[in-house]
């Protein structure tokens, strides 16, 4: 008489049981790090998340331009071109894309407790700062090839479907005119860019202008006609205008250039790892995700931009280490500057120079980094 050996069922993977190979021994930190990305993928709402702002929003909303545009170009302008792709740059990939990628960090910083695996992970005897460190770039694994898709698909968009002229100040001028040309146009054109530019300066005529530009037929309250402007009051104003207007008339591109593009690309993806990386260390210290995720949301959202522009004597040390500052500090010259800023990167209010800003860059990586580990190495299993 035979008997059949019982069968036993085979153990189920876990991220615990990927810690160890078939001998009990740890496995090299090359597959930890795999077995990280593996394990955020399985997220399907998180991984949604991401790939609808960094790829999905852009996508979306140029797509519809390019219908709009399509169907009714009189109505709709082209779909790509400088503005387009400042705003998709400032708006969703820089503020949005901030913080899905801390949502994205905050998970991995704290999926271990949540789903009671922590125990089995620290009893394989796996150093707890190698575990917490190869999160790091299993998130950045994911999170840089998204925003590489995602801002691809802009500056193609922005760059072939750019428009023939730029639009500065609601005038349709030729893209990269010199300051000599510009004035010369100003010169050629002195009831727009009367009309239309803006102007600091003292005028010392009267101007009058209607919705088709100067209006010379103008009446006093009595019913008396107001003398206009002589043509060469008229052209000196219209050349002091555009010399003060060409530095603002510079900075607008009918596409992105090559370098700008580039610039770009790499601020985002910092600003994007950035996130994770505060995201990741903060969930690790507080041991949970949602709280660390709305502290993320204050921080982009509402502390940023009103620390920006609110200068508190006592605590102005305190606003220039702040992250976001520093990134706006760094922001492409050429765009127009995030969180309404006043140009070249500049806030309104707090101002700071560049190498503190890479410095303030540097530590932001380095202490929540190290409070991340620090908090896994000592946290009780």
């Amino acid at each position: 008489m035979t008997t059949t050996p019982a069968t036993e069922s085979a153990p189920r993977l876990t991220p615990a049981s990927l810690a160890v190979d078939h001998r009990g021994s740890p496995i090299p930190t090359g597959a930890m790090i795999t077995t990280r990305i593996m394990e955020l993928r399985k997220r399907r709402g998180l991984m949604a998340a991401l790939i609808v702002v960094f790829i999905g929003l852009p996508v979306i909303f140029l797509t519809i331009r390019l219908l709009a545009h399509a169907f009714d170009p009189r109505s709709y302008g082209p779909a790509g071109g400088y503005n387009t792709f400042s705003g998709i740059v400032d708006g969703a990939l820089f503020v949005f894309g901030f913080i899905v990628a801390a949502t994205l960090g905050c998970t991995a910083g704290s999926v271990d407790l949540t789903e009671g695996v922590f125990r089995h992970l620290v009893v394989t005897g796996r150093s707890r700062v190698a575990l917490y460190l190869a999160r790091i770039p299993a998130g950045l694994a994911i999170l840089v090839p998204l925003v590489a898709v995602g801002f691809t698909i802009v500056c193609a968009v922005c760059c072939l479907a750019a428009p023939p002229k730029v639009n500065y100040d609601g005038v349709n001028l030729a893209p990269g005119m010199s300051r000599t040309a510009f004035v010369s146009w100003a010169d050629a054109h002195p009831g727009t860019a009367i009309c239309r530019f803006s102007y600091n300066g003292p005028l010392q005529i009267n101007v009058p202008c209607g919705p088709n530009g100067i209006v010379t037929n103008v009446k006093s309250p009595s019913g008396a006609t107001i003398a206009p402007p002589t043509k060469a009051q008229l052209h000196k104003l219209a050349i002091a205008i555009a010399n003060q207007n060409y530095t603002d008339y510079a900075k607008t591109f009918r596409s992105p250039s090559d370098s700008l593009m580039i610039e770009t690309g790499l601020w985002i993806e910092l600003e994007a790892a950035l996130g994770f990386v505060i995201g990741l260390g903060l969930a690790s210290l507080m041991g949970q995700r949602t709280v660390p995720v709305v502290l993320m949301i204050i921080l982009e959202v509402i502390l940023t931009p009103l620390l920006l522009h609110s200068v508190i004597p006592h605590l102005i040390n305190a606003q220039r280490g702040l992250v976001g500052l520093a990134m706006a500090h760094i922001e492409p010259s050429a765009l127009p500057a995030v969180f309404g800023n006043s140009g070249n990167g500049a806030p309104v209010g707090v101002t700071e120079s560049t190498p503190v800003a890479i410095c303030v860059i540097i530590a932001w990586f380095v202490v929540w980094t190290a409070l991340g580990a620090w908090r896994m190495a000592k946290r009780d299993v």
